[in-house]
């Protein structure tokens, strides 16, 4: 990571990087407490507002692009100039083509300089989002700790972040340390980035970790377990506790997940994912996760026709008894009530909504909880 340090001199406003960079040196491999909230711009940027989205959003970040060449246009012009040059006008978190184009038509060093400083020093969102997008267009290897640091703020940073590692090279190995430590939507933008990638690199990490278990993950775990190739990685559940739980998580959000991303209906590799999973999660020892997801996937089955990935009504049947046998024994019982006491919302939430359907033990009217 960039060792560039400071947060300004006393009173003066904070650079939104050297505010990621002291929150990731308390706890480096993990994500932003909040995602970084709040962020040292928050209150000032909500009490000021901003121009909406144009109707046209093609036309977006224009006014921003003639901010640029007009800059660009002045060889004497100093970055810190732009520092707040672009709070009138609307600027989104996506990558845009204007911006891209007038980053290309400035000399690149003198662009590449300006957007360093300004994601480096900015102190307002508006003016580092623009910094990013210029480091996204003509930034080198080098900007990978910049970029990074900056990205960890990853809702609001992290869709151009992902776009600068994906449009180069070396970009998978940046992405897997960014996907490490977001959440969230930022989550969303990175592992999204990473399946477009389609690097082989990338698979075992995708195969065992890209679901942290928000429910946001249903937008990329259809296309996780696509692109990863999981049912050709079936014959590692025999050794691999985490790729098995990583499974049964990527089958539960796609039993859910119907307007988000692809679901179990038209994964076509459905069938036989589940029978590998019904198999391997069994062997394992229970745990209140592997109780939720072992029982959503059984309602599921109960409730929900997978016709159309090729599993037949039969095997459904099948893949639901042999899930009801795992749930009913002896030491998965006790864990489901032992986390029902502790108050655990995942077996609250089966006790209320889907344990009357599936008669289970650990929640049997007939026996203590």
């Amino acid at each position: 990571m960039s060792e560039t340090t400071g947060t300004g001199l006393p009173g003066s406003p904070t650079a939104l990087f050297d505010h990621a960079l002291r929150l990731h040196r308390s706890a480096p491999g993990e994500p932003l407490p909040r995602d970084g909230e709040p962020c040292p711009d928050g209150e000032s940027h909500h009490r000021q507002g901003g121009p909406e989205a144009p109707e046209d959003r093609r036309s977006a970040d224009k006014d921003v692009a003639r901010i640029l060449d007009t800059h660009f246009a002045t060889a004497s012009a100093l970055p810190g100039e732009l520092a707040n040059a672009f709070h009138d006008v609307y600027i989104p978190i996506q990558p845009n083509e204007h911006i891209t184009a007038a980053a290309e038509r400035a000399d690149r060093e003198r662009c590449r300089r300006t957007g360093r400083w300004l994601v480096r020093h900015g102190t307002d969102r508006c003016s580092v989002t623009v910094g990013l997008a210029l480091v996204a267009a003509v930034g080198t290897a080098d900007d990978i700790p910049l970029i990074q640091t900056i990205g960890l703020l990853s809702h609001h940073f992290g869709p151009l972040a992902a776009h600068a590692f994906e449009t180069r090279p070396g970009g998978a190995e940046a992405l897997l340390w960014l996907a490490e430590r977001v959440t969230g939507w930022g989550r969303v933008y990175v592992v999204e980035a990473l399946c477009r990638l389609d690097d082989p690199a990338a698979r075992p990490w995708l195969l065992r970790r890209a679901c942290d278990g928000d429910a946001l993950n249903g937008y990329f775990a259809g296309e996780v377990a696509m692109v990863a190739r999981l049912h050709e990685a079936l014959a590692d559940l025999d050794s691999d506790s985490e790729l098995v739980d990583h499974t049964g998580r990527l089958l539960h959000l796609m039993s859910g997940c119907g307007g988000m991303g692809i679901t179990l209906a038209h994964y076509p590799h459905a069938g036989v994912v589940l029978e590998a999973h019904a198999h391997h999660v069994g062997s394992l020892g229970p745990t209140v996760e592997r109780y939720f997801t072992v029982a959503a996937l059984a309602q599921h089955l109960t409730t929900e026709s997978l016709d159309d990935a090729g599993c037949t009504a039969a095997q459904r049947e099948a893949l639901r008894t042999t899930y009801l046998e795992v749930l009913d024994r002896e030491e998965w019982t006790r864990t489901a009530r032992a986390g029902f006491a502790a108050g655990d919302n995942r077996m609250r939430w089966l006790a209320d909504h889907r344990a009357p359907r599936l008669r289970l033990r650990a929640f049997s009217q007939d026996e203590p909880k």
